[in-house]
């Protein structure tokens, strides 16, 4: 076999990469006889829809979207948007839903809604969205209509064709909108959705949200070789410290009238966080309920609603000493009670209540997080879920019986387990990776994990073309005592043992994980570039990161930039001590959170760092908004040295090494304020620095030209500055 080529920066900036051509939104269809998939045929970013009809294991298209699709060109700015929140790169079909009642599937596309009533049907236009996009359509509960928010209000259609009938109204033209979620609640809560149909298909709870008191923050399109409509966006931004959304929940019928609207309780800065109706069956009421987040963060409610007239029954309270870290673990069961998740142990675990909110028991324990709830078979008396276990690098589905009884997994190989179980709860698809394992789909048995049927293995001719070798997990402690994980990209044998020039990549923040045991930590080609140039590649999870339970993470509390970068200077001097670290030549980069901490690294901790590229940097955490800026670092206000400690202006004048300064000018995420503020602070201490902005580029640069030159202009950079002593 010849020996592997190298690298290229093209394969850096190649989409997928390699061994990611993985089938996507996986589903079993309702009667349990396909599996259906969102896959590339041609191995790149356009997708279309297939199923694999799990009886004969025949695999069909069903859906190859008219035009190609959609693409970054030819889709609205809140398409556009909504992409940004979901960290979607994929063309051509990006979702579909299946409708349970009768194997009708809806198909999104280009802001317009088809409809395809079986695997073999024909594709049709249900609703044009070419007045105004149609944003967030989704299937009633019976599959006899479809709702959507379009132009402000929510909307509804029979599943079979029609006119469509405004439901709502008194949004459109007033500044707010009715079915849509606030950027907040998309961008740090997790919730996307805006309005909640009713089990009988005969309501729709919907979000009210009201921005007209937030300022416009202006972003103008200054690389555009035109003036005027489309030069400029306003957003409703809602900084920290300063004003959120208001939000009220309504109830209101299918065919329009007059909303209930729901008792939220006095207090009028509050998050809405989630929102379920309870299931109409035989031990419930078919009532709704909702979650309530205080400002601060640290209590969240969960209420219960008579849909009729409004009126609240509090079911119960958590509360935290450090944050409320939101998640998806509150499913009702047809008797009546239903399954929590809290970290009043200090890891997120479930536990079981009555209808009326009272405690049961607690189901899971240990030193480890559950994640997800992946089915619940309420028959036999078990419950399916996903959690970060045996270690924090893994992912494994486990199941549980009600009782509380042991614990046992179902997927016992290590690695990252994306799992899906069936209806029937008799099997369920995974998509397994791991730092050696490209991703493969699989068909398994509920009963005991065995195999039932390959659905997908990696095919990519880049696994065998390319030297990829993955990357070495280690543990260190840090000053304080904590164990850390970290990972190693080595340089090839023939440039030595070491010590070699090394580039920390960072990330740093909460709500995140960079050291995992997945396939995308050894197709992390940046880093693979790098180490074959002759640098030694290392991340660190630093205290803050998700996955270790609140104890770790609340080292950042109020203080950000501090013991993160104090970690990252722990983890430097152990690569030192190792002898793999040459401590004059340690450069680092990263992006959003990891271009914040770069700057803070190269400013708090000058003698470390000598060499960083910043990507997208937060300057100031008062220029970032409010969700997730005030869990962690409280507002302005009340947490003023927090926020000027937290500052990377407010450190630039320790500034010794080189810097390179990367952003897009129409972030609407990170603002280019952020880097413009650094700029001014930089300038007034006197202190060198490099930029490269990307005019037409956001949080994240996407158009291929763009990519090539940033990665080039990155890996040109510390070839100068730090590639020889």
């Amino acid at each position: 076999m010849p020996p592997p080529l190298p690298l290229s920066l093209q394969d850096i900036v190649a989409f997928p990469q390699p061994g990611m051509n993985v089938p996507g939104a996986v589903q079993f269809s309702p009667n349990g006889r396909w599996l259906t998939y969102l896959h590339s045929e041609s191995g790149d970013l356009t997708r279309q829809l297939f199923g694999r009809d799990l009886q004969t294991g025949h695999v069909q298209p069903i859906v190859r979207p008219p035009d190609g699709g959609a693409t970054d060109d030819n889709i609205s700015l809140e398409e556009t948007l909504r992409r940004e929140r979901m960290r979607q790169r994929e063309f051509g079909v990006t979702q579909y839903a299946w409708s349970a009642k009768n194997e009708r599937l809806l198909i999104p596309l280009r802001g317009s809604i088809y409809v395809q009533d079986s695997i073999d049907g024909d594709l049709r236009l249900l609703v044009s969205g070419d007045s105004a996009p149609c944003l967030d359509a989704r299937f009633s509960p019976d599959g006899e209509w479809v709702a959507y928010a379009q132009d402000a209000e929510l909307y509804v259609v029979p599943a079979t064709g029609g006119t469509p009938q405004q439901v709502t109204s008194g949004a459109r033209g007033a500044g707010k909108t009715n079915g849509l979620a606030e950027y907040i609640a998309q961008e740090e809560l997790d919730r996307r959705q805006g309005y909640w149909w009713s089990p009988d298909s005969q309501w729709l709870a919907f979000a009210e949200v009201d921005e007209t008191h937030i300022p416009i923050y202006r972003i103008v399109h200054q690389g555009k070789d035109a003036v005027g409509e489309g030069a400029q966006e306003d957003h409703r931004y809602p900084f920290a410290g300063t004003p959120n959304a208001r939000v009220r929940l309504g109830v209101v019928a299918r065919s329009g009238g007059d909303p209930v609207w729901m008792d939220l309780g006095n207090a009028d800065d509050f998050y809405l966080a989630r929102v379920k109706w309870l299931p109409a069956d035989p031990g419930s009421d078919g009532r709704l309920t909702a979650q309530r987040l205080n400002r601060t963060q640290d209590q969240l409610d969960l209420l219960s609603f008579d849909p009729q007239t409004g009126t609240a029954t509090h079911l119960l309270r958590e509360t935290s000493a450090v944050w409320i870290n939101l998640h998806k673990l509150f499913y009702p069961l047809k008797d009546g009670r239903f399954l929590w998740g809290s970290e009043r142990t200090g890891f997120q675990h479930l536990y079981l209540y009555a209808g009326d909110g009272a405690l049961i028991h607690q189901l899971t324990a240990g030193d480890w997080p559950v994640e997800s709830i992946a089915g619940v078979d309420e028959k036999a008396g078990l419950v399916y879920f996903t959690a970060a276990y045996p270690t924090p690098l893994d992912t494994q589905l486990l199941v549980i019986s009600l009782d509380g009884e042991e614990t046992r997994s179902l997927t016992p190989e290590p690695g990252t387990h994306g799992v899906e179980v069936d209806v029937g709860h008799g099997r369920f698809s995974d998509t397994h990776h791991s730092l050696t394992q490209p991703p493969t789909l699989t068909l398994h048995s509920l009963a005991n994990g065995a195999v039932l049927q390959t659905i997908h293995q990696p095919t990519d001719a880049r696994l065998e073309n390319l030297p990829l070798p993955p990357p070495e997990i280690v543990t260190l402690q840090n000053r304080r005592g904590a164990t850390l994980y970290g990972a190693l990209y080595r340089p090839p044998a023939h440039f030595g043992d070491g010590p070699f020039p090394t580039l920390v990549a960072v990330y740093g923040g909460p709500h995140a994980q960079t050291v995992v045991n997945r396939w995308l930590m050894t197709v992390d080609m940046r880093a693979q570039y790098l180490a074959q140039q002759g640098f030694l590649v290392f991340k660190l999870d630093n205290q803050g990161s998700a996955r270790r339970g609140l104890a770790f993470e609340s080292a950042i509390k109020h203080n950000m930039g501090d013991v993160e970068v104090q970690d990252q200077v722990d983890g430097v001097r152990w690569l030192a001590a190792q002898g793999l670290a040459d401590p004059v030549r340690v450069g680092i980069y990263g992006w959003s959170y990891g271009g914040y901490m770069t700057v803070m690294c190269l400013t708090r901790a000058a003698d470390t760092f000598h060499v960083g590229v910043a990507g997208a940097p937060v300057s100031q955490w008062d220029g970032y908004d409010t969700g997730y800026t005030e869990r962690y670092m409280g507002t302005p206000q009340n947490n003023p040295d927090g926020y000027t400690s937290g500052a990377v202006t407010t450190h630039v004048d320790k500034l010794q090494g080189k810097l390179l300064l990367i952003h897009g000018m129409i972030d609407e995420n990170v603002h280019f304020r952020h880097t413009a503020r650094l700029i001014n602070a930089l300038n007034r201490a006197q202190r060198p620095y490099d930029l490269l902005i990307f005019p037409d580029e956001r949080h994240m640069p996407r158009k291929p030209a763009d990519r090539l030159y940033l990665e080039k202009r990155l890996c040109d950079y510390f070839q100068t500055h730090l590639a020889r002593p």
